[in-house]
């Protein structure tokens, strides 16, 4: 029986939501009182959460500031605690000419302030028991605050928060010292396969897009990056018309509208970043990197569609069958279960502003670089052109669906979300209307969906390590 023939397995595990995924993109992205809201009790152990693993029910609010930040507010009484993120669309799809610029904007933020250093600064928010996070992304720039909701120290943590966000002060020896610690990271990225193949994938799957350039940067970016070019990157994008606004936490509606005005109020004047064109599927290729390891790593796939379109859920639900449910996925089960042709080997799509890539990532000794890549290209055509079973469906069905009590159990998991919907502008039951959405796809649903938006014959394909696969093997074989 040949490769293409071979039965596909009917278990699959959990997959890690989209919804923050892409937030995630990539870049990995970061109290049960959510799921008492949602269910009406606290799990006390995992069968009470896949007994009570229904829709979150979020009462969700929003209204928009006097500067024009758009703000989601969900109160939780059980803990006295407050969660704010700001997210600003001015991820690394906004550099522009300088790789980098944005991701190093963002480090800056916490460096100094025109009232306090650096150290000063991390003193305060340590003496308060607050936690102050950065973040930056493809699409986003993030800026986080958690702290107890007790007056005295709710009024400290928010007038620091507010300080980091409308005055950076920008100092340039801490702009050396991230400099320098990323052209570090550059260079030992560069004894390192798994970053090497992610931007060449990236740069192959982009082309021209701004999702292509490295949001980490170049050697030669970097050292063009100055205070001046990282303040008129903030005056830019750091404004209020270009951010949304999350709030969870133990603080009434007046309460939070106070706040969200006291955050945004000293924001720089500007307006939203323009819509990114939508990045296009490309022509099939294939690129590999020489780099002297024990393994090749393969990474393939090209553009599908975003959460937007109808035939997403059943290529989301479609992907968790093939290769993202972990061990119990096809791909998994076939490719390294059963044949231990490869270390590990998973499949993914992540929906972001502009785009939603599915692609397939492998890491296999050299020596089984050819046949595993053949197998992953089989069961790939042969789950396009044949589709799941409707076991395998309502597996799948049963573990995404019973992951939702988890996506909201707690107040930075609740936050996350919040923002998420917020800056991709999904409606506010969209979390319900996933999971009821979640429970109508069908196996000719996603078989359907996979043969329109992903043609087998059409996949960027990266490789590194000592030689390249055999890409024309798997069609030899047929």
């Amino acid at each position: 029986m040949s490769a293409s023939r071979l039965p596909a397995l009917l278990i699959v595990f959990l997959l890690v939501t989209s919804v923050i995924g892409a937030l995630m993109f990539a870049e990995s992205d970061k109290d049960s009182t959510s799921l008492k809201e949602a269910t009406g009790v606290f799990p006390t152990s995992l069968a009470d959460i896949n007994t009570h693993s229904e829709a979150p029910k979020l009462a969700i609010q929003t209204w928009e500031t006097q500067a024009g930040t758009k703000v989601l507010f969900l109160p939780t009484q059980q803990l006295p605690m407050l969660d704010v993120r700001l997210t600003f669309n001015a991820g690394g799809a906004r550099d522009g000419e300088l790789a980098g610029l944005a991701r190093l904007t963002n480090a800056m933020l916490d460096q100094g302030t025109e009232q306090l250093d650096v150290t000063a600064l991390a003193t305060a928010f340590e003496n308060l028991g607050a936690d102050l996070s950065l973040d930056s992304y493809r699409d986003m720039a993030v800026a986080s605050l958690t702290t107890l909701t007790d007056e005295a120290i709710l009024d400290k943590a928010l007038a620091l928060f507010t300080q980091v966000l409308t005055e950076p002060s920008f100092p340039q020896e801490s702009l050396e010292r991230l400099r320098t610690r990323t052209l570090q990271q550059l260079k030992m990225q560069q004894q390192t396969p798994g970053p090497q193949l992610s931007r060449a994938f990236q740069a192959a799957l982009f082309q021209q897009h701004p999702y292509a350039q490295p949001t980490l940067g170049t050697e030669s970016s970097l050292q063009q990056i100055n205070t001046d070019t990282l303040r008129h990157f903030y005056n830019t994008y750091y404004t209020a018309a270009n951010a949304t606004l999350a709030i969870v936490g133990d603080v009434s509606r007046e309460k939070a509208e106070t706040l969200s005005e006291r955050i945004t109020a000293k924001l720089p004047a500007g307006e939203a970043a323009p819509t990114l064109a939508q990045a296009q599927p490309q022509a099939g290729s294939h690129e590999h990197i020489t780099f002297q390891s024990s393994q090749t790593h393969i990474t393939l796939g090209n553009q599908v569609v975003g959460r937007e379109h109808p035939d997403y859920i059943p290529l989301y639900v479609g992907n968790h069958i093939l290769g993202g449910g972990s061990f119990s996925a096809i791909l998994m089960d076939e490719v390294r279960q059963k044949r231990g042709l490869v270390y590990g080997i998973y499949s993914n799509i992540s929906p972001m502003a502009a785009a939603a890539p599915f692609t397939i990532q492998l890491q296999t000794a050299n020596n089984n670089k050819d046949d595993a890549l053949a197998l992953t290209l089989s069961l790939l055509k042969d789950f396009i052109a044949e589709g799941p079973t409707e076991s395998q469906v309502a597996l799948a069905i049963n573990d995404l669906t019973g992951s939702f009590a988890l996506s909201t159990a707690s107040n930075s998991a609740l936050v996350g979300q919040l923002s998420v919907i917020g800056f991709y502008n999904l409606p506010l039951d969209y979390l319900a209307n996933l999971h009821h959405e979640l429970q109508q796809v069908s196996a000719q649903d996603i078989k359907a969906a996979f043969a329109k938006h992903l043609d087998p014959e059409q996949l960027v394909m990266v490789s590194i390590g000592p030689e390249a696969p055999d890409w024309d093997k798997q069609n030899e074989q047929e």
